[in-house]
Parts: C-alpha cells; structure tokens; sequence
C-alpha cells in the first residue's frame, strides 16, 4: 500500500507540474489573441486578462487527455531514470501493479473534472460570452429554452418584441403556437399578437392565423379592438444565424443540467443531437483518461539503458495523439448522426485501454 501511495503522489505531482505549465502558456497567448481580437483601443490590458483567464478553463479542459498522456510520461520517465521499477520488479512486484495507482488516480481526477470543472468551464464560458459580446457588438443571447417552450428577443430604434413559442422547427425558423408582445422604449407593451404558426423570412415573421390586441390605445378591453387575419406579417431583425448560435455549445452547459436541457430542447422541437453526445463523451472522459495512462505507461516502462528512450517517448505521443484525433473524429460522425452517440463517446477510450493493455502485458509478460 506505501508502494502505491507512493506512485500516485508521484503521478498527481507530475500531473500539477504539467498542468500547471499549460495554463500559464494558454493564459498567455489567449490574452495576446484577445488584445487582436477586440484591438487596443477597446479593450484595456486588466480586461483582455479577465477574458484569457474566463476563457483559459475551456481551453485546457479541451486537451485534458493530452496532459494526463503528458504526466504519465513524465512519471515513468522518472520511474525508469531512477531506476524505481527496477527495484519494484527486484523486491518481487510486477510493474504492471504499478499501473494501479496512477488509473484509479486519473479515474478520480476525470470524476472531479465531469463533476467540479466541466460546470466552472460552463459557468466561465457563459461569463467570457456576454463579456465578448459586450466588447464587440453590445448584445447578448436572443434565444431561451426552459419547459414552457423557447423565448426570442428582437428588437429596433423603436423598442423590443418578445416571442414565445410551445415547439419549432430544429433550427429555430418555424415556430407553432406562438405569442408576440411589443414593448416601446419609453413605455410598457404597445400589442400582443398569437397565431398558430409563425415563419422567419427575410427581415419579417410571416404569421398564419393570427389574432392582435393592441394594448397602446386609451381603452379598457382591448378585446374589443383585437383584429384577426388569415395572414400578418411582423418586422423582424433576427436571422437563422442569430438563432443558431443562441443555442450556445454543449460545453457551454453544466454537466448536471444537460439530461433537463436535451428534454426541454426535443420538447421544443430541436436536435438534442449534439448535446447527447457531448453528454455521452463527458461520461467516458475518465475512460479515456485511463486509456492515456496505460498508452504511456505502455512506452515509457522500460528501463533507460535499454535505449531509444527518446523513440519510445515520441511513440507514445503519435499513438495519444492519434487516439485524441480519432475521439474527436467520432465526436464529428455522432453530431451528424453517422453513428450513434454511445458509440461515439465510449469507442475510442475503449480501444484504447484494449490496445494499450495488450502492448503493457505483452512487453511485461511476453
């Protein structure tokens, strides 16, 4: 058990020291990419800072696997130069136990990452996206999904509209069952429209079935000035684009909220596609956190006068990278609906751990 303990205060040591590198350099080089993006004069130095450190979570949580790979080499290249599993080997241990620290260390440390950091990268993603949109366009999100339906905001020079629907169509463009209420600049609302379907065209909402109350005229019941059409047409500023990037990416989400968030977005009538298999891949992260442990374990194990230390490493790094690429080529084919999500999220770590431990066996048992 020492042994053990030993190992993985040795992994979680390496795993910090890498860590914490690749946060200073992401840091570094998202704040210069803020300063280009927004320019000098927008931007000041403390608030380009502010956003590489809101956007520096997401950007490591990305290559979280490429720095689990990264640790492990660290480590058994220690092991090795120390000749540590020499000794392991001699006093009677297979090196392969040795593995056991560092997988269940990593499985919990991917726990922590779905569980603890996945929701402060939302929370951070969320916070760097008004601020961006604040810098550069002065707006924010004008979509909203909860379980009463999805919410729009548009509006002009002459005040808001606000538009709810019970579902639409899976890019946001046909809504059913849906209420408009304009609101002026400098009063309350001015009308409220319901029509059974409601169609974005170029620069208007195209309503079919449409009832209007006016609610700026001086009357009482504004039931007995509402006009009914077979067809209305409202003045809209929104586009299928400005839609679509409402949504917000699956990172942009909490763990623990996307099982509701997928519901209330099929309930609305959109794709939850993407979001499931996001959901689906956050669960095998730990999966494949332990498939890049044993990738370099499986390399770096041998002791270092066996030579070609320097190929070994080089080895194991094609083979995590390759593995990182085919994680996210699959993530690619389950979003278009190639193949399905579960298959996507759990394929790659589990060809991984197969592959891996197969190499590990064979070099230690023959």
């Amino acid at each position: 058990m020492k042994l053990q303990l030993y190992i993985a205060r040795k992994f979680l040591l390496s795993l910090a020291m890498v860590l914490g590198v690749f946060v200073v350099f992401t840091m570094l080089l998202d704040m210069v990419e803020q300063i280009r993006r927004f320019g000098s004069d927008t931007i000041s130095l403390s608030q380009a800072l502010g956003l590489a450190a809101l956007n520096t979570p997401a950007n490591i949580y990305e290559i979280l696997p490429l720095i689990v790979l990264l640790a492990t080499l660290v480590l058994y290249m220690s092991l090795a130069r120390t000749s540590e599993l020499v000794v392991t080997r001699a006093a009677g241990r297979s090196a392969v136990r040795s593995l056991l620290s560092p997988l269940v260390s990593v499985l919990l440390v991917g726990a922590i990452c779905v569980g603890v950091l996945n929701p402060l990268v939302a929370a951070t993603s969320k916070e760097l996206e008004t601020l961006s949109n604040r810098y550069s366009r002065g707006i924010s999100s004008v979509l909203s999904i909860n379980a009463d339906g999805l919410w729009l905001r548009q509006g002009d020079e002459d005040g808001q509209t606000v538009i709810k629907a019970a579902r639409s169509n899976l890019d946001g463009t046909v809504l059913f069952d849906v209420t408009f209420i304009g609101f002026a600049a400098d009063q309350g609302p001015t009308y409220r429209i319901e029509a059974i379907r409601a169609e974005l065209t170029d620069g208007a909402w195209d309503l079919t079935d449409a009832k209007r109350w006016d609610l700026s005229a001086p009357v009482h019941n504004p039931e007995r000035t509402a006009e009914v059409s077979a067809t209305l047409s409202v003045p809209s500023d929104l586009t299928r684009d400005h839609i679509r990037d409402s949504f917000g990416a699956p990172a942009s989400i909490p763990f623990w909220d996307l099982p509701a968030f997928i519901d209330s977005l099929e309930r609305a009538g959109f794709s939850a596609r993407h979001h499931r298999v996001w959901w689906h891949m956050e669960l095998a992260l730990p999966a494949f956190f332990a498939a890049m442990v044993l990738i370099a374990a499986g390399f770096t194990m041998r002791h270092t006068r066996f030579g070609k230390t320097g190929t070994m490493v080089m080895a194991a790094l094609g083979v995590g990278l390759s593995l990182f690429f085919l994680r996210n080529f699959a993530q690619i084919l389950g979003n278009n609906g190639q193949i399905p999500a579960e298959l996507a999220a759990w394929s790659p770590p589990l060809i991984g751990i197969m592959m891996s431990l197969g190499l590990v066996l064979h070099l230690e048992d023959g």
